[in-house]
């Protein structure tokens, strides 16, 4: 007998027993209850009952012979034996599971654990070496993720209904329709996006971590006592590696030690610089399955809340906002923010003691070491602080990561894909100190840098549209993350240019490489809005010439601005910063004659398309 099934026996006996003790405390019971008489006397017995009695008499004064009472003995028995076994059966099916099957609860959701023999490595604490360790091996999670899944089973169940996976893909046959022709809408747009619903997406989910080559341990620089070297470059934040640093950093072995920001410090969040409050610490620690991410710092962007949110991820999915001192402010000003901290469906996160002045480079922080920030999550979604989510978590995390057997997918660029001319651009629309550019080319040319061709398929773009990122944090996620904020720590913030070198380092020394996918499939699940200096100049120039009579007035000459917060987003920011001063925020219709109306008194009743040829 496996000791398996010992548990499940002793877990009958232990029913039946307490049925036991549950009949002998019925004395306990108050007094009120109907007591039940053992006996009755034989003269209140009804007649059909005395016949009975006559039956019972004649039966035992046959079964008073020994061959017949024998007989009739060892039929009763065996009758009762054959109950008493199918009794307890039935009691071992209907005992609720052990804690053995507590853990593989669901196949679907967060069944974390290997179905094999349970590994030693769950029994024994992990170490705590001197730096930040994470250990995240094939078929392998750590113990709190063991824990986790007792909890967050209990948790989906009332708002996950899995549905049975289908053979085919419910979007096999989706094929991107062609753009639709308008001359009047020139620039990109949202295009369709075939999405299952929330229930399947949540069964698509992967039930263990995708494998991750050649990186199996990834360990963390993280010095109390660090001390700054600005001869390296970078800052004490990232903790001014060296160039000989940086090289080894891209030898891709087993097991690496890096450096990943929060370089001084006991931990992420606490005395490293981008400092968190302590309350907001332990609840992204919570955080063990999907998290989507934002921050606006500097009072950059106006907070979007997300839309289409399906019940159960509003249940089970973190969403979390990260802002200065200054939004905050902003925020308290134009919403209530409580002691949830949370406005919507965003909780937000104060942070103090920004690591740099740049509120960019700040931003990259969060965008980039979310597996820092959140070190038991399995999944994350970033999006930049001026952009609204309008499609539900699961539903992007099954199109774009698990569909695709991908672990990290980022959207291309909707108009470039060489890096050179991503520079030229950042350089003309005055992005960043054009000498600071120059540097950071010059040096990636002397690396290796060449322009982008198709001969790099299947790779279809040197440059990302970093504004949103889908990621599995995984070792070798989690290091490209690492060595691009490195990366944009050394050189300039725009990590546009910094993508490409980054992911061609790691892909030379491994087979992976992050999926990338179109702009226009980006725009579909979010929505882009205006930074807040542009609608502030858009409000002072509204202010400054607000609209003036129709009569006598000329058309003005500046391009309508597009409104805030639609699908016909505004592209291409630079231009809007360039754009000569506008004098009206709507364009007025010219006229081609005095006269000319459209007002009911210049048309003839019952002849409405006919026109008054003096009006002409």
């Amino acid at each position: 007998m496996t000791g398996g099934s010992l548990g499940l026996r002793s877990g009958s006996y232990g029913s039946l027993q307490q049925v036991h003790n549950s009949l002998c405390s019925v004395s306990t019971l108050p007094i009120t209850s109907t007591p039940v008489s053992v006996r009755k006397n034989s003269k209140m017995l009804l007649p059909g009952s005395r016949e009975k009695e006559r039956r019972l008499s004649a039966i035992f004064k046959i079964a008073s012979r020994k061959k017949v009472g024998m007989l009739l003995l060892l039929i009763i028995t065996s009758i009762a034996v054959v109950l008493s076994f199918f009794f307890a059966v039935s009691r071992d099916v209907d005992q609720p599971a052990g804690p053995e099957t507590v853990v593989g609860y669901s196949d679907h959701v967060w069944n974390l654990v290997n179905r094999g023999r349970m590994s030693s490595h769950f029994l024994s604490p992990p170490p705590v070496p001197a730096i930040e360790q994470i250990q995240q091996k094939e078929n392998i999670m750590p113990v709190p993720n063991i824990q986790h899944a007792k909890v967050m089973n209990t948790t989906l169940l009332p708002f996950f209904h899995p549905l049975p996976i289908p053979s085919r893909h419910p979007c096999e046959n989706f094929s991107l329709p062609p753009s639709p022709v308008n001359p009047k809408r020139t620039g990109p747009r949202p295009c369709d996006v075939c999405y299952v619903p929330v229930d399947l997406a949540m069964s698509y989910m992967p039930t263990l971590p995708s494998a991750s080559p050649v990186l199996k341990n990834l360990y963390y620089v993280s010095e109390e006592n660090l001390v700054a070297n600005e001869s390296n470059g970078g800052s004490i934040f990232g903790g001014h590696p060296s160039l000989q640093q940086r090289e080894e950093s891209f030898d891709i072995k087993e097991t690496m030690t890096v450096y990943c920001g929060f370089a001084k410090g006991k931990k992420p969040g606490q005395g490293t610089g981008f400092n968190i409050d302590e309350a907001d610490l332990l609840e992204m620690e919570q955080c063990h399955g999907v998290v989507v991410a934002s921050a606006i710092f500097g009072n950059y962007d106006i907070m979007q809340q997300p839309r289409n949110i399906s019940e159960a991820s509003k249940q089970t999915v973190c969403f979390f906002m990260f802002v200065d001192e200054e939004t905050e402010a902003s925020i308290k000003n134009s919403s209530s923010l409580d002691n949830t901290r949370k406005i919507g469906l965003w909780r937000v996160v104060v942070v103090r003691n920004l690591p740099y002045s740049d509120a960019r480079r700040t931003g990259k922080v969060p965008k980039l070491l979310l597996h820092r920030l959140f070190p038991n999550a399995r999944f994350s979604i970033w999006i930049d602080g001026k952009l609204e989510l309008v499609v539900d978590p699961y539903q992007i995390l099954e199109r774009f990561l698990w569909r695709n057997n991908a672990t990290f997918a980022i959207s291309r660029h909707y108009r470039r894909f060489d890096v050179f001319e991503e520079a030229d651009a950042n350089k003309a629309a005055g992005k960043y100190d054009n000498a600071s550019i120059d540097y950071q080319i010059e040096f990636y040319k002397k690396e290796g840098l060449t322009h982008f061709s198709p001969d790099k398929y299947p790779i279809t773009s040197d440059v990302p549209e970093g504004c949103v990122i889908i990621k599995e944090h995984i070792p070798i996620t989690n290091l490209f993350t690492c060595l691009w904020f490195n990366e944009v720590d050394r050189f300039t913030s725009r990590d546009q240019l910094s993508y490409s070198t980054t992911r061609d380092k790691l892909s030379s020394k491994t087979n992976w490489t992050p999926y990338m996918f179109m702009d226009c499939e980006r725009r579909n699940f979010v929505v882009q809005a205006y930074h807040r200096d542009l609608l502030e100049q858009r409000r002072a120039a509204q202010n400054q010439h607000p609209p003036r009579s129709p009569i006598n007035e000329l058309p003005s000459p500046v391009k309508e601005l597009p409104r805030k917060s639609t699908s016909e987003e505004v592209h291409n920011l630079e231009k809007l910063v360039t754009t000569p001063k506008s004098t009206s925020p709507r364009k007025q219709s010219s006229r081609r004659g005095k006269g000319r109306s459209g007002s009911k008194r210049h048309r003839l009743k019952g002849a409405a398309s006919i026109r008054d040829p003096n009006s002409l």
